[in-house]
């Protein structure tokens, strides 16, 4: 099953530059068992060396603009040291499952402007290049908080709102998410919060997966992959709002059920 979980995603990391942490995460916790706390580090990692084997075929093929990935990490770097020193101060294992649901419906609702030609602007990021920082900040903070929305909301941003081919939004991307995964995995790596085994087995599957997007990727035609990488990030939205609903009906660790029978103290006896 982790061998499954690692090739798809890897799939869909290869060809969209999407689903390093908005797949990964809830796959780990709802099919694998991870505690999110070691989710979140498993796929920072993971996430990160996928897009480590992306990036010579997107750099081979002149698909990165170098100066909207230095805008983008110069506002998401801060912003992934918030997130992560935030996850750290709140001690628990689990990111806010409420910040997972209203990231999830804000990628289901920003991808679906693909479809609505009307609210593109192509010409948004080079006539307000200096906005770039400042809206790449909170997909920092979130990636810190859950590794989800890095490779996803930076996608849609860069698909709708700049003059770039989809291939040059997904090789940007990759390496924009490659900088905050390398970044993240130090981070959690400290922490101790990394499960080697089930990495292991993603990657197993992943490597040959990611590979294989790449190399579909170049034989999509333009609009069938920017239409691809919208329709993964609408699936990635709607997956970490199940994933957020789910935990939030869950009781907190440790707390006891409402079906917990607890069978009360003998009465002492008054005769004695």
């Amino acid at each position: 099953m982790q061998l499954l979980i690692g090739f798809l995603i890897a799939l869909a990391v290869g060809l969209t530059g999407i689903g390093g942490g908005s797949f990964t995460v809830p796959a780990l916790v709802l099919i694998v068992g991870l505690p999110a706390g070691a989710a979140v580090g498993t796929a920072f990692v993971y996430a990160g060396v996928l897009r480590l084997i992306a990036t010579p075929f997107y750099l081979a093929g002149k698909n990165v603009h170098g100066r909207y990935l230095w805008l983008l990490v110069q506002g998401a770097v801060p912003g992934l040291l918030i997130g992560t020193y935030a996850l750290r101060v709140m001690s628990r294992e689990s990111s806010s499952p409420v910040v997972v649901i209203v990231l999830g419906l804000l990628l289901a609702a920003s991808s679906s402007i693909t479809f609505a030609s009307r609210l593109q602007n192509p010409g948004f990021a080079k006539k307000n290049s200096r906005w770039l920082p400042w809206l790449a900040l909170p997909i920092g903070v979130e990636a810190g908080f859950s590794s989800a929305g890095a490779g996803a909301l930076g996608t849609v941003l860069l698909l709708n709102y700049s003059e770039m081919t989809p291939p040059e939004v997904v090789g940007t991307d990759i390496l924009f998410g490659l900088v905050l995964a390398v970044i993240g995995s130090a981070f959690h790596w400290k922490f101790g919060t990394i499960n080697g085994p089930v990495l292991t087995q993603l990657l197993y599957g992943g490597v040959p997966g990611v590979i294989l997007g790449c190399l579909f990727a170049r034989r999509v035609p333009a609009r069938k992959l920017k239409f691809a990488i919208a329709l993964i990030a609408i699936f990635a939205g709607l997956q970490l709002v199940w994933s957020g609903v789910r935990t939030l009906g869950k009781p907190p660790a440790g707390a006891p059920s409402a079906s917990t029978h607890v069978t009360p103290a003998p009465a002492a006896d008054s005769t004695k």
